[in-house]
């Protein structure tokens, strides 16, 4: 694994040749396959929160200007409005691509920070990862099933603050990167997403009350220095599931991250675990 994740530099052609492929064989899959999207919005929200869920909207990151986050601003505006309301009945899937559709300067998007091979550029719609984390995370904390997710590749920023288990967001990039979400249950959870003059927020509603408590925590955190002189950082996301006697009825894995660290760690050469 860590051999494999060593950079490529892939030429502009590859690249591009790539993406097409990838955006066609999705269209085939939309068009072909058995998923039943979920489609139906409403403006009345369903009573009971089962999982909720904030990130601030503005952040001082090193190097990256902040006109930038005040376009992606703009940009979730677009996204949420798509969303925003959607219910999903037993046995639907929501896709995230599905309900948003391509980011486009016709629609509105602008220019916002874009994550290329651990290095920032700006394109058309960056910044909708802060909403496809914002949805795993909730999706993480309620009876949803992750169909799709994709990790992140590079471990950019340092984890100042941090409040949230390393590798526990969801990248995108349209369409092939998607975020899938499936409904297992009985009866309908709604997604109900809005801003806030400081954060975004996230909701998944439902007509009962939830009857879990969910805590999602990592395994085996740990940063490997590699022969080629890169740093990989690697862990494990588990989640417990208590019922309303606090008492736990499952303790499970949800997946494993591995990100090239695009930061020095203060750290000697080798494997070096961090306690939990």
């Amino acid at each position: 694994m860590s051999e494999a994740m060593k950079p490529v530099k892939r030429s502009k052609l590859r690249v591009w040749l790539g993406t097409r492929y990838y955006r066609f064989k999705r269209y085939m899959e939309w068009y072909l396959g058995e998923d039943k999207i979920a489609g139906t919005r409403s403006c009345d929200l369903l009573p009971h929160v089962i999982s909720e869920h904030q990130s601030p909207l503005l952040r001082q990151l090193k190097d990256v200007d902040m006109w930038l986050q005040h376009n992606k601003i703009t940009n979730l505006k677009l996204a949420i409005a798509r969303i925003d309301g959607l219910i999903l009945q037993p046995g639907e899937t929501f896709s995230f691509w599905r309900g948003v559709g391509k980011p486009s300067r016709r629609k509105g998007y602008v220019d916002g920070m874009v994550l290329h091979y651990g290095k920032f550029k700006h394109g058309v719609g960056g910044g909708l990862c802060q909403l496809t984390n914002l949805l795993y995370w909730m999706a993480l904390h309620s009876p949803l099933e992750i169909r799709e997710r994709h990790r992140h590749s590079y471990d950019v920023f340092p984890d100042s603050g941090r409040t949230q288990p390393f590798g526990s967001g969801a990248t995108c990039s349209y369409n092939y990167l998607d975020l899938k979400l499936y409904n297992p249950s009985d009866e309908p959870v709604q997604l109900h997403v809005f801003l806030n003059h400081e954060n975004l927020v996230g909701e998944l509603r439902a007509a009962s009350p939830s009857l879990y408590r969910y805590e999602v925590y990592e395994r085996e955190h740990r940063i490997t220095r590699e022969y080629w002189g890169g740093h990989i950082r690697h862990n494990l996301i588990y989640r417990r599931v208590y019922n309303l006697d606090a008492e736990l009825i499952e303790d499970c894995y949800i997946t494993e991250n591995h990100a090239l660290m695009m930061y020095e760690p203060l750290l000697e050469a080798g494997d070096i675990p961090r306690s939990e």
